[in-house]
């Protein structure tokens, strides 16, 4: 149990909010809460938690101050719909939003008097508190070094740094690897749609043992990527250019449409006419970091 046990205040009792909420009564914090529709966390009150009437007589309860609604824009709007200072006290957002965002959120709140951190969670409910749930935060180091030890309840939570937008930042590029992941299911699900067996087949027997033979491939092209000079681990540009032109070729043969891979395909092209087809695949990402380069060709 936490010996220190900081009085705490969660906004928004959605599935995370009342999860957080929990895990903090568990480790003896006295904890407030207050949601916008009181049918959300009905079971608090009976671990203890004590149920605010309006968000400022929650935010006045805690000295950390978890903010968990739908995004960060209504964090703000909630936390702005409150007046008069937050006497030091630290704001954790932990809804999910740009780093732009962010940014403007911990100005609002320093100019009241108040301390900003802002978190992204990976993870689900049934893994917050543990190892499993990754959270990152960043903001005021003052409130890192007065509430680090709380935040670290939730889970394995990492402090990124003084610039409150580095959370949010380190969760879309995340969330946008995940999304990569999803547009190749998705073409690789397509192209074999009409075939004598079913996606679930497919992706079981075929695709998940490959893709999961692939993750221990990415911190070597990590390292190939912060070298700076691609040097070839796996196959070079040239290769995966033909592969993946062969892979779009067949997918039209299939009547799919191929819209998911035909950037990636451009990107691999533009290094290849640059002269870089024998330095590794991973070379693409100057694509990325100079698309005028690349929209030209």
């Amino acid at each position: 149990m936490n010996d220190n046990r900081t009085p705490v205040t969660v906004l928004g009792l959605g599935r995370i909010g009342a999860t957080i909420a929990e895990i903090f009564l568990r480790n003896g914090h006295p904890t407030t809460v207050w949601n916008r529709s009181a049918d959300k966390g009905t079971g608090l009150e009976e671990l203890g938690a004590t149920r605010a009437v309006s968000p400022a007589e929650a935010i006045a309860a805690g000295r950390l101050v978890v903010s968990a609604p739908a995004d960060t824009e209504a964090a703000a709007t909630l936390l702005g719909s409150v007046p008069g200072g937050l006497d030091g006290r630290t704001i954790l957002n932990v809804a999910t939003g740009r780093p732009d965002e962010a940014r403007e959120l911990f100005t609002a709140i320093d100019a009241r008097d108040g301390h900003f951190l802002d978190g992204a969670i990976l993870g689900v409910p049934q893994t917050l508190g543990t190892p499993d749930t990754l959270l990152m935060y960043s903001g005021s180091p003052v409130a890192q070094a007065e509430h680090g030890a709380t935040i670290a309840e939730l889970g394995n939570a990492t402090y990124l740094g003084a610039d409150a937008g580095l959370a949010g930042l380190h969760d879309m590029a995340v969330l946008a690897g995940m999304y990569g992941m999803f547009g190749g299911f998705f073409q690789a699900v397509a192209m074999v749609a009409g075939e004598d067996f079913t996606a679930g087949e497919f992706t079981e027997g075929f695709l998940v043992p490959w893709l999961r033979a692939l993750l221990d491939m990415l911190p070597v092209l990590a390292a190939e990527i912060d070298s700076r000079e691609f040097p070839v681990n796996f196959s070079d540009l040239e290769v995966n250019r033909a592969g993946l032109s062969n892979i779009l070729t067949t997918s039209r043969g299939q009547g799919v449409a191929t819209v998911l891979l035909d950037p990636l395909l451009r990107l691999f092209e533009a290094e290849v006419e640059r002269g870089n087809g024998a330095a590794s695949f991973t070379r693409a990402l100057v694509g990325l970091l100079d698309p005028a380069e690349v929209s030209a060709r």
